[in-house]
């Protein structure tokens, strides 16, 4: 038991027995049997009183300390419900970053099928533009070179580079947008480029807040070429820098 227990008990008994001596040898047991009803009651409540108010103390201690008691698990529980709560906060945070994790690898994945299409398509206004039905400028040996490279995943952007070089290569603005939207099959091509390309970025913004696949995206090949082509489309007449009405389908 507690020692404040102890103690009251000891006062108790050192009480009473201080009582029973006091009547024994000042009132003597004779008189106090006969005491009058009024008389003997004053006389046990002031015998009792001193030891009623030492329990009411002892128990406002031993109330306090179970309440001290009570507010130091209470205090505990509240400290082991914030660590629960800071660890379903890692761990969301965790289950989050996995899940941004696999989202950018499920990208990764598809980011190389894009180039690979991106590249299809620099080829087709690569041809349309320098191939026979444009200046002839490059070969059927070099254009076939180039596509066996692409096909092979040497190289997804050897026709971008290409068109890239030709474009600074050329000083004459006009010829410089002829290269892109100098016919109406070069415009389809042309924005069928920038359609992909976009809806490529749009997937990298979804999945990366930080914009560091956008910034690898536009500093490639394909996205130096998509850039060009997007200020060369700013020119281009209505009905042919809109790929709703050009199509981006691929016409053989």
């Amino acid at each position: 038991m507690n020692w404040r227990i102890w103690l009251g008990l000891v006062i108790t008994g050192l009480w009473i027995l201080l009582g029973v001596l006091y009547i024994s040898n000042v009132v003597g047991w004779s008189k106090f049997s006969v005491l009058p009803a009024e008389e003997l009651g004053n006389f046990l409540e002031g015998a009792f009183a001193p030891l009623a108010f030492l329990w009411l103390v002892i128990g406002y201690f031993l109330q306090q300390k179970e309440l001290e008691q009570n507010t130091e698990a209470l205090r505990a529980q509240a400290i082991e419900i914030r660590r629960s709560a800071e660890q379903a906060v890692i761990q969301s945070e965790n289950l989050a970053a996995s899940e941004m994790h696999a989202r950018q690898e499920a990208f990764l994945q598809i980011s190389k099928s894009v180039s690979a299409q991106l590249g299809s398509i620099a080829g087709l206004l690569y041809i349309s533009s320098q191939g026979a039905s444009g200046t002839n400028a490059a070969t059927p040996a070099e254009i076939s070179q180039l596509f066996s490279a692409q096909g092979a995943g040497n190289d997804l952007e050897a026709f971008s580079r290409r068109l890239l070089e030709t474009h600074l290569q050329e000083e004459d603005p006009q010829v410089q947008y002829d290269l892109f939207y100098g016919t109406q099959i070069r415009a389809r091509h042309a924005n069928n480029f920038i359609f992909t390309f976009e809806r490529l970025l749009r997937r990298a913004d979804s999945v990366d807040t930080e914009n560091m696949i956008r910034d690898s995206l536009t500093a490639s090949g394909h996205g130096f070429l998509y850039r060009i082509i997007k200020r060369h489309q700013e020119n281009a007449p209505q009905a042919w820098s809109d790929h709703t009405k050009t199509g981006t389908h691929i016409n053989f």
